[in-house]
């Protein structure tokens, strides 16, 4: 075969490599990110008295059910 049709097939091999990848860990950040969310009621406690607030359990409540209603509407797009 002559080089070129090579170089061809290399490059399109290394594409579809990358695009494969690249959903792949997508895929897997995404279920992690889940399964373990990155703010849970401690975090929000925290950040919440650093902004001077007062965390009541009521607000804390409420603001995870928002967080998580936000990231249902997020899973459906």
């Amino acid at each position: 075969m002559d080089t070129w049709i090579w170089i061809i097939i290399v490059i399109v091999a290394l594409a579809g490599g990358v695009a494969l990848g690249f959903f792949l860990a997508r895929k897997y950040m995404m279920d992690y990110l889940e399964k373990n969310p990155p703010i849970n009621e401690d975090v929000l406690r925290m950040m919440m008295m650093q902004m001077g607030q007062k965390p009541s359990q009521k607000k804390i409540n409420q603001m995870m059910s928002m967080m998580n209603k936000n990231m249902q509407d997020q899973k459906k797009k």
